[in-house]
């Protein structure tokens, strides 16, 4: 999984290097000019735009090298007679020192119409939560208007590096040379789109540092052994299925099976019993009678209009619309139990006024799950799991916005129950689901796929 740092969790990093390794804060700025000069094309001219702090060093720092290696490299600056501040300092002498200057105008329009080549986004980095204003926000609106290649230094200058909204005018850049690790910024969207393609420049940092916050990569599952049967793989047993909405279960059956569970068994209202059969015969479809089996692994709850739980101890995965109006938190409270709310489902069970943006998403996802022992997947757009005991959360890069189509969560919940019952752990088993259920997704991109579509493609994708 990819962290994603916040402010004090990159700065707890490079001031564990400075004081407990011994490194200066200067070598850590030297590194990371480095290596994002190494990704500008050679030869191509550069127009360094340098704030007053940190980043600012950044970029004084890129320029100097840049000149170093026979660029042609010219430093610009928003504000009049700039007074910098701490490494900055420094980085400015040592440019001085080299006969460079640090040029300014009030018509910034007027001065970029001259430029070619790439433009170096150094203004603000680590710093920044408040939206720009003055010239330096004036700057950004003539940069992004000027259809010039912009590499950011960290981040591009305007966004929170913590947050995943944009707060105001900000840089939006063709490539970004993130030091050290991703912040929240590089992972989230709408704040993500911002950076370009991301780059990750290595810096002298003496640990790996520690995350609240993960980005999923593609999860690794377990082999399977080369005498395995159907037993092996578990037994998923699905409270799904009523008049007019039988396909819910036939689609959280397709899920489960089409990630490799070894048997599924629907318990559907009488009257849907044989329609639900009739379309999928992998499956065995009973009428409901009031008990769930003794053999079933994990039981699935939920999907088309159930809204009565069984009394089951074992692993059990809730479709949210068999949960009640402020439901969320006993639910969150049982071991081994998975509830999968889309936003508005979330802020029903948990009391909310409304369905949230991405921040408050995740802020209230880390309120209402962390450390308990129940898992929570908020679908959506960057899906969020959390929970299992556990403080931190799990972000889902999968899929888009065409994956908005009935059905799709009783697939995917449907998945989560499959890889529960092959012995993942929950909060694993809810990350695999995800992951997979968008990178489906995401080999059928745009509106008008069929979650049927996506059941179909889970197999190569377990393969590959």
């Amino acid at each position: 999984m990819i962290p994603l740092l916040t402010v004090d969790e990159m700065r707890a990093a490079e001031r564990q290097a400075i004081e407990g390794w011994g490194i200066s804060s200067l070598v850590l700025q030297e590194h990371a000019a480095l290596g994002a000069l190494a990704l500008m094309p050679p030869g191509a001219p550069i127009h360094v735009l340098a704030g007053l702090g940190n980043n600012g060093g950044d970029a004084l720092a890129l320029a100097r090298l840049g000149r170093l290696q026979g660029r042609a490299v010219a430093v610009w600056s928003p504000f009049a007679q700039p007074e910098w501040r701490g490494d900055a300092a420094v980085q400015a002498r040592l440019w001085q020192g080299l006969g460079g200057e640090v040029q300014t105008s009030q018509h910034p329009a007027e001065i970029m119409r001259t430029w070619r080549g790439w433009v170096v986004d150094g203004l603000f980095g680590l710093g920044t939560t408040r939206p720009l204003d003055g010239p330096a926000a004036l700057w950004v609106k003539v940069l992004n208007a000027s259809g010039l290649p912009v590499l950011a230094l960290d981040l591009p200058s305007g966004l929170d590096p913590g947050a995943a909204e944009v707060p105001g005018e900000a840089v939006r850049a063709t490539r970004t040379a993130c030091f050290g690790a991703r912040k929240v910024c590089h992972g989230l969207f709408p704040a993500r789109e911002y950076c370009g393609e991301i780059t990750v420049v290595p810096i002298p940092l003496d640990h790996a540092p520690k995350a609240g916050m993960y980005l999923l990569e593609r999860p690794i599952l377990p082999p399977r052994a080369w005498n395995a049967h159907k037993g092996s793989f578990g037994h998923v047993v699905i409270r799904a299925g009523s008049l007019g909405m039988s396909g819910a279960a036939v689609l959280a059956s397709l899920g489960a099976l089409r990630v490799g569970a070894g048997l599924v068994t629907v318990l559907a209202e009488p009257e849907v019993r044989a329609e639900i059969a009739a379309q999928i015969p992998e499956a065995m479809v009973q009428p409901w009678r009031g008990s769930v089996p003794e053999e079933a692994d994990v039981l699935l709850v939920g999907p088309g209009g159930i809204s009565q739980i069984p009394d089951w101890n074992g692993p059990l995965v809730l479709d949210a619309s068999a949960l009640k109006e402020g439901e969320g938190k006993r639910w969150m409270e049982r071991p081994g139990t998975a509830i999968t709310p889309h936003p508005g489902e979330f802020a029903r069970l948990f009391g909310l006024s409304r369905p949230l943006l991405m921040d408050e998403r995740l802020a209230q996802a880390r309120k209402v799950a962390a450390g308990k022992p129940g898992v929570l997947i908020l679908k959506g757009a960057q899906s969020v799991i959390a929970g299992g005991a556990r403080e931190d959360l799990w972000i889902n890069p999968t899929g888009h916005p065409g994956m908005a189509t009935g059905g799709s969560g009783d697939l995917l919940a449907g998945m989560v129950a499959g890889f529960r019952a092959q012995g993942l752990p929950m909060r694993e088993a809810a990350a695999a689901a995800t992951w997979f259920h968008g990178a489906a997704g995401d080999l059928l991109p745009g509106a008008g796929l069929l979650p049927r579509d996506l059941a179909g493609l889970l197999p190569e994708l377990l393969r590959a």
